[in-house]
């Protein structure tokens, strides 16, 4: 049965586009994938509620929105370094 594998939900890591029934997001697999080198299959041995179908129409999707997948890559990072820096001052 065909469905829609990329969704967006406010509700679900903060309305990042995600593959449709889990919390992975999409700049997930773009990392893993595109990023570290991760196979198809490395990350379906990892996160086997995923079809090889997921993981492709998410690299898809994250090739018709770059941009948008890449800002929130950066941002993600940025609320990283911003958390380690705000504990580090906060410690005696």
């Amino acid at each position: 049965s065909d469905r829609w594998h990329i969704s967006s939900s406010p509700d679900v890591c903060s309305g990042k586009p995600c593959v449709t029934g889990t919390r992975i997001r999409v700049q997930d697999i773009y990392i893993w994938h595109e990023l570290e080198g991760r196979s198809v299959d490395e990350i379906i041995s990892e996160f086997p509620q995923l079809t090889s179908a997921d993981i492709y129409a998410a690299l898809a999707f994250s090739w018709d929105h770059r941009q948008e997948i890449l800002d929130q890559i950066k941002r993600d990072a940025e609320i990283i370094v911003s958390l380690k820096a705000r504990q580090s001052s906060s410690r005696p």
